[in-house]
């Protein structure tokens, strides 16, 4: 061995020595334990929120508790997650759409005051919201959500003239979707109409739809009857063509109720009314045993713990909704 080759031979013997002494220093890393889910999957569940109306013939009923009440999905008891009533609800965010087609011409200043006068009843200080819209071949945004009374009146007042067909149910949709599906609150749209849809290319199921899936419930007021001098020859509370139906039909799967007004007394009357019910609402939020997103529609019942009470009181809430999976707050 020469003397270089020693020396190589040294050196690499005490590099060895080195590292062995600081690897036996060095702690052994203890391994970062598995989180107790590892190779489960993530389990996601929906919940369904239900605005419950409780009418004793045409009294609203108060001070119920989540106990009086049974949630029902096709058939099975469902479990509730959360219950308020008048004094812990969550704030309402309404949008008003308001038909503006040719129509409505005769009709529109008190169609305006009527919408108004409402704004101001439903919108409380400090926690409720309203947004205006008005329809007709085209859809206008008039007014975003705002507690602001005198925002919400300028709105109002600023519509001048009617336009020339009736996109009610694309108007629907258009709010229902964009406005009304992530705010933190109840979601409830007022229609102010006279008239059935000629230009929407959304239709009735469509409007439905949007309205379940956003959780949003539909008051109807149809004008069309018209006020005394507005409309000659149209009789005061003649109701129920086709598109009376349709109204119907829109509102109660919501659980929404629609009015059929022959004048401006009874106009002001279902305003009143809508306002009042928003206030005593109850909001029971259940969590579907089936969690499978099937898109098939499901059907609600929501029932009385005691059943002497069925027979007294009248209980009004969306009656259906389809389990699709959808973004909501």
């Amino acid at each position: 061995m020469t003397k270089f080759t020693r020396t190589v031979f040294l050196v690499s013997m005490m590099t060895a020595a080195f590292c062995a002494q600081v690897m036996a220093q060095r702690p052994t890393p203890t391994p970062t334990p598995p989180p107790d889910n590892e190779g489960k999957d993530q389990v996601k569940t929906f919940e369904v929120r239900l605005p419950v109306t409780v009418l004793l013939k045409k009294e609203l009923v108060s001070g119920l508790r989540q106990g009086d009440f049974q949630v029902f999905e096709d058939g099975v008891l469902q479990e509730v997650t959360s219950f308020t009533d008048e004094k812990t609800n969550p704030p309402v965010f309404v949008g008003v759409l308001m038909d503006t087609s040719p129509s409505t011409a005769g009709k529109l200043g008190f169609s305006k005051e009527a919408a108004a006068n409402f704004l101001y009843t439903v919108v409380q200080l400090r926690k409720d919201k309203a947004a205006f819209m008005t329809f007709d071949n085209e859809i206008a945004l008039r007014q975003d959500f705002t507690d602001k009374l005198d925002l919400l009146q300028t709105a109002v007042d600023k519509v001048k003239k009617t336009g020339s067909q009736t996109a009610l149910y694309d108007a629907v949709w258009q709010f229902a979707d964009e406005k009304l599906r992530n705010v933190p609150g109840r979601r409830v749209l007022v229609l102010i109409t006279d008239g059935d849809d000629t230009f929407s290319r959304a239709d009735l199921n469509d409007a439905v739809d949007i309205a379940q899936r956003t959780e949003t419930t539909i008051f109807g007021i149809s004008t069309k009857a018209g006020f005394l001098g507005s409309v000659p020859g149209v009789e005061a509370g003649t109701v129920k063509d086709k598109g009376d139906k349709y109204l119907t039909q829109l509102c109660e799967q919501t659980g929404g109720e629609a009015f059929f007004t022959g004048d401006m007394l009874e106009l002001e009357r279902a305003f009143k009314k809508i306002s009042e019910e928003l206030r005593s609402q109850y909001i029971i939020t259940y969590r579907p045993a089936n969690q499978n997103y099937d898109g098939r529609s499901r059907k609600i019942e929501v029932r009385f713990t005691d059943k002497d009470r069925t027979e007294k009181y009248k209980i009004r809430t969306k009656t259906n909704y389809r389990a699709l999976k959808d973004s909501l707050k």
